[in-house]
């Protein structure tokens, strides 16, 4: 029943919305019966759904599906992870790499799962800052561990496409815990994601 309602709300959003692209399609000045934009409200709508639908997971609970006792106590690092977000300044994506490591405190979490915590605080409206706090957060938050670090690094088409329209520009921002505060743990860790960091 509830999978029922959750696609009948998702059937009212898209045709809400995709009525809302076909009038701001029609306002630029463009004919919306035309052969090449007459589905385009509609893939827009269900773009725009699959762009935002973190606003409908919890990272903390897919955290908690997957964690482990375990008495190792090093540190644990996944980096390289495709970041998708939509700047929510301009509704324009940014898009990158994320570099976690975490140092467990007799729990570890199945390594999959950090990557889908990524996925769910970019499917969202957002701002690098904000999104690299969210992910350090959570992971300190749920997993209790004895430290935390998150890195992001990405290009904004908001900075490349319009404004100052500087295409080979890189948005670094980072935070940490706990260990990751003592400078020889952070220096660790980021020699450890690129040399460039050393």
């Amino acid at each position: 029943m509830a999978y029922q309602h959750f696609e009948e709300y998702n059937l009212k959003v898209t045709e809400d919305v995709k009525e809302r692209y076909k009038s701001i399609i029609e306002d630029l000045g463009e004919d919306v019966t035309r052969e090449g934009l007459l589905k385009t409200p509609e893939r827009a709508s269900k773009a725009m759904q699959f762009l935002t639908q973190g606003y409908n997971q919890d990272a903390a609970e897919i955290l908690k599906s997957a964690m482990f006792k375990e008495s190792y106590n090093e540190m644990v690092i996944v980096k390289d992870i495709e970041v998708y977000s939509l700047c929510e300044h301009h509704i324009l994506p940014f898009f990158g790499k994320a570099h976690i490591a975490y140092i467990p405190n007799g729990q570890i979490v199945g390594l999959s799962k950090l990557p889908r915590i990524v996925d769910v605080f970019a499917r969202r409206l957002q701002v690098q800052e904000r999104l690299t706090q969210q992910i350090l957060d959570c992971i300190n938050d749920t997993l209790e561990p004895q430290g935390v670090a998150v890195v992001i690094e990405a290009s904004h088409m908001c900075m490349m496409m319009r404004g100052v329209q500087k295409q080979n520009s890189v948005t670094t921002t980072s935070g940490f815990r706990g260990q990751f505060e003592k400078i020889e743990t952070r220096n660790e860790f980021l020699k450890l994601i690129s040399n460039k960091f050393s």
